[in-house]
């Protein structure tokens, strides 16, 4: 019951699903027009950043290696479901961990989906077999894959803070290859560090001018820059009024025209989320089909708000 404050009283931030702290009605997003499908390829990472957004580690296997069957058919219930999708986003951790990274890749870009893989281009990218795969699967399929790499700063200092000691330069060695192998590439960035808009997008192209990458720095799809998430930080929740008042679409928010598939560990098979940054909570696992995940999505959740209503970040080209 509300008080006359039109309060609840006992009820927190972030609690109901459909009724904000405030009592106002929350806002809700529809599976509008979905175009990418996410595969968390594990959680596992070669390294462990400062602020990772899943926590993702060496240690971390929370969500387990999916494999390439598994996503296999996953493809066919895109098909099944008639989801206009166009491109498969493959995130970890460090998706080039995975045994089977290579098969994943070949099975999605044989059933004509675009492939974005999120990387660090670090020491799993860089081993024999994997470039050995990703050179010819960018022959055999021309302008079908990317890779997005994870660079947090323009200069080494900010970037091995986030990443580790000799990360900045680990990481634009991958880079440099991916250039010379003619592989399509992005970068993701962060806005943490007290800097514009315009002088990270200035700084990064005098990098990417510098080692001739062909990534263009302001192109938001090219040189994405990511808001940092603290879930400590207090944030609004989002009635529904709140898209009137923005001049926000909800056709914008990520869960209108995305969903993730992940395997957790000790689980018989993977589950669909609805957002690929929630990956812990019960509310956000929609079934184990596709089908089941075409429900409208509660923006119950400090990161709805942080990330995708108020930063105006998507994960998706």
């Amino acid at each position: 019951m509300l008080n006359k404050k039109n309060t609840l009283p006992t009820q927190q931030k972030f609690e109901d699903p459909w009724i904000t702290k405030t009592g106002k009605k929350r806002a809700r997003v529809s599976l509008k027009n979905p175009k990418t499908l996410w595969f968390n390829t594990g959680t596992l990472c070669n390294i462990s950043c400062l602020n990772c957004y899943i926590n993702s580690s060496p240690t971390n296997d929370a969500l387990v290696y999916i494999t390439g069957s598994e996503v296999a058919e996953y493809l066919d219930q895109i098909v099944a479901q008639k989801w206009p999708v166009c491109e498969i986003g493959l995130t970890g951790g460090e998706p080039f961990m995975n045994p089977d990274i290579l098969e994943i890749i070949k099975c999605s870009l044989e059933a004509n989906y675009k492939v974005l893989i999120l990387t660090n281009a670090m020491r799993p990218m860089m081993r024999k077999d994997i470039k050995d795969g990703l050179v010819k699967l960018n022959k055999t399929f021309p302008n079908k894959l990317k890779l997005r790499v994870s660079l947090d700063h323009f200069y080494a200092l900010p970037h091995d803070t986030e990443r580790g000691l000799g990360g900045f330069k680990k990481t634009l060695e991958g880079m440099d290859w991916l250039r010379d192998m003619g592989i399509s590439m992005s970068v993701a960035g962060r806005t943490i560090w007290g800097e514009t808009a315009e002088d990270t997008r200035i700084g990064y192209g005098k990098l990417f001018k510098k080692r001739r990458y062909s990534i263009d720095p302001y192109d938001p799809l090219d040189t994405v820059l990511f808001p940092e998430i603290d879930e400590n930080t207090e944030v609004p929740e989002i009635t529904t009024d709140c898209w009137k008042v923005l001049k926000k679409d909800p056709a914008t928010i990520m869960c209108s025209y995305s969903r993730m598939v992940a395997k957790r560990k000790g689980a018989a098979k993977p589950v669909v989320l609805a957002c690929t940054l929630i990956t812990t909570s019960s509310e956000f696992e929609l079934g184990h089909t596709l089908k089941e995940a075409e429900v409208d999505i509660s923006l119950n959740h400090a990161i709805c708000s942080k990330f995708c209503v108020l930063g105006g970040a998507s994960c998706s080209a």
